[in-house]
């Protein structure tokens, strides 16, 4: 049975359309890895492959909804999970942004990870929030 996770939600300094956009297109990401980090990222419009330290996870858009909502879900990782971003209108041009996970671990995989997954979503949102403020 998978497990539910939900980040926090953060506001975004840009329209919904505008960052539904970025996060539309996977090959944006390859240029989000900072070149000392140890990952290696092969990317198209619509997949996603990520390897470090010998261990790869793909993932696909499963789902586009304009402006609303991206789904993601894995390919061949050691555990299936899906991701749903979602961009709802947070007023005045901003976005209300974030994200939940459904994840199906095993007893150790979720002893080792299960903890981690709220905090990575949470960073994700933090660190969106923090660089729309200073663009």
């Amino acid at each position: 049975m998978a497990e539910h996770y939900t980040s926090k939600h953060g506001i975004v300094g840009r329209q919904p359309m505008e960052l539904y956009m970025v996060f539309t297109d996977l090959r944006i990401f390859k240029q989000m890895v900072p070149p000392d980090r140890q990952v290696e990222i092969e990317a198209d419009f619509d997949t996603l492959t990520a390897t470090a330290q010998g261990m790869s996870i793909t993932v696909r858009v499963a789902e586009r909804h304009p402006y609303d909502l991206i789904v993601l879900e894995d390919r061949n990782a050691p555990f299936h999970f899906n991701v749903q971003i979602h961009f709802d209108d947070g007023g005045a041009g901003k976005t209300d942004f974030w994200i939940e996970a459904d994840v199906e671990l095993n007893g150790i995989m979720k002893l080792m990870i299960g903890g981690k997954i709220r905090e990575a979503l949470d960073k994700v949102v933090d660190g969106l929030v923090d660089a729309s403020a200073r663009i």
